[in-house]
């Protein structure tokens, strides 16, 4: 397929085989294989929680708290600046722009070397004084700051990999990061265990282990992506050379990136205030939001999959001007993740002790996580539903409505935790009620939107119009 695309594209915009493809089939061929390697990553996340797990409730509680900043980084990487690449990636292809394409790799590795810096000068000096604040101390504390200090060492390695998995990704090739991903996946769990846990007489490395297996697989996924990425899998052969920085494509990729990256800055620093909220009543408390939050931050995945062939479905109809194919592209999509993520919230929302024991076995840590995942999970259909909406959103390049709904959904979790507990006395229940309002209003926003106010052509500057007219 990818040599399809780079034939396609030297032709002509419209020759483009995205643009006229059947969309469920595009569908399944490009978000069939993110997808499976999500499924895969949630039973990578269940592994990981049971490896912590048998490290004891310290370290159950200290990578709750860690859990969230990760979480902050990965889905910028991946979702909010990775998504924006993707889709500046997928506009160029899809209006014949080889040559914005071809400096579009530079461009995106010099954004991601500069936000991997601040994510390292922030968790090295922020983040011990936010853990704090969250409710860690003495030993959760220590090993929050061990898995900080050796998982952001490598910040770097993490968005470089994010961001060539994104320009595969924008290409139309979804196979190959797949296949990778997948491999890593499957060396990552054996390592993590034997790392973390030891084997035989040879005691681990404890909860460093985990951090340390996860920089380990990246090294080797960023080496394997740069392989194929050089043999002319994004449909053209890269080259650095001659090739100068604009600011024009910086803009391409930060003006959808920025925006997008709200959603996941919110949804963090909401998680950092909740997991405070919940601090407060105690160390099981905190450990069993962690393992009910973890499901959120499994499932969420699942919707990256499926957003990740919007964005570049949607992008590719965008740059070539086909808004109606481009809406029915996001709705085809969105509609898929509501059935496929509902399903298994609904599910385990039947049977939340189950899945919290899988990960302890204190009675006042599975009733916490109990708690907290009847409330959310059934809502998870419309959170999964929004999110990929949003994916679809920076392939459109039109990202108001999910920058509105991420900032809606900050303030319920947040205000309305609080309110919960100082003012109606609802206590922890009542902190896991906002959560699910959260999700609700979040999905409800981003689709209500999209359903009113469908995307149509923007006016084009007179310089953007030159271009176009000289193309």
């Amino acid at each position: 397929m990818v040599e399809a695309l780079a034939f396609a594209c030297s032709e002509s915009p419209l020759s483009h085989p995205l643009l006229t493809a059947p969309i469920g089939r595009s569908l399944l061929r490009l978000a069939g294989p993110i997808t499976g390697l999500m499924f895969v990553q949630i039973g990578v996340g269940v592994a990981e929680m049971w490896v912590t797990g048998r490290l004891g409730t310290d370290s159950l509680a200290g990578l709750a708290l860690v859990i969230p900043f990760m979480v902050l980084m990965l889905n910028s990487a991946n979702g909010g600046m990775g998504g924006a690449v993707a889709a500046a990636l997928a506009r160029a292809l899809g209006a014949g722009r080889m040559d914005d394409a071809r400096a579009l790799l530079l461009h995106a590795l010099v954004v991601g070397c500069g936000f991997a810096a601040v994510f390292t000068v922030l968790a090295w000096t922020v983040a011990p004084a936010a853990f704090a604040a969250m409710g860690g101390h003495g030993d959760v504390l220590r090993q929050a700051l061990i898995v900080t200090e050796i998982w952001f060492s490598g910040a770097a390695l993490t968005w470089v990999a994010c961001f060539l998995t994104a320009m595969l990704r924008g290409s139309g090739d979804t196979a190959t990061p797949s296949r990778i991903g997948l491999a890593m996946a499957l060396l990552y769990i054996p390592l993590a265990a034997l790392l973390a846990l030891g084997v035989g007489e040879v005691k681990g490395f404890g909860i460093a282990g985990l951090s340390i297996a996860s920089m380990t697989t990246t090294v080797i996924a960023v080496a394997l992506q740069a392989r194929v990425i050089r043999q002319g899998r994004l449909g053209f052969v890269p080259a650095f050379k001659g090739v100068r920085l604009q600011r024009r494509l910086f803009g391409e990729i930060l003006q959808v990136g920025l925006m997008g990256s709200v959603s996941t800055i919110t949804a963090s620093a909401s998680a950092v205030i909740v997991t405070g909220l919940v601090g407060q009543f105690g160390t099981a408390a905190l450990a069993g939001y962690g393992i009910a939050a973890r499901l959120e931050f499994m499932v969420a995945p699942l919707a990256f999959g499926i957003g990740a062939g919007l964005t570049t479905m949607v992008g590719v109809a965008a740059g070539a001007n086909d808004w109606r194919r481009a809406v029915r592209i996001a709705w085809i999509g969105g509609l898929i993740a509501f059935a496929t993520i509902g399903t298994i919230g609904w599910a385990i929302a039947l049977l939340p002790e189950a899945w919290a024991q899988i990960f302890a076995s204190d009675p006042a840590v599975i009733a916490a996580a109990a708690a907290c995942i009847t409330r959310a999970a059934p809502f998870y259909c419309l959170f999964g539903m929004g999110l990929t909406l949003n994916f679809a959103g920076q392939g459109a390049g039109y990202m108001k409505a999910p920058f509105i709904a991420s900032i809606v959904r900050m303030l319920v979790a947040t205000i309305g935790g609080w309110l919960a507990i100082e003012k109606l006395g609802l206590g922890l229940h009542g902190v896991f009620a906002a959560i699910a309002a959260s999700l609700v209003v979040y999905g409800l926003v981003i689709g209500g939107s999209l359903l009113l106010r469908p995307w149509r052509a923007k006016a084009l500057p007179a310089e953007a119009r030159t271009r176009e007219s000289a193309a």
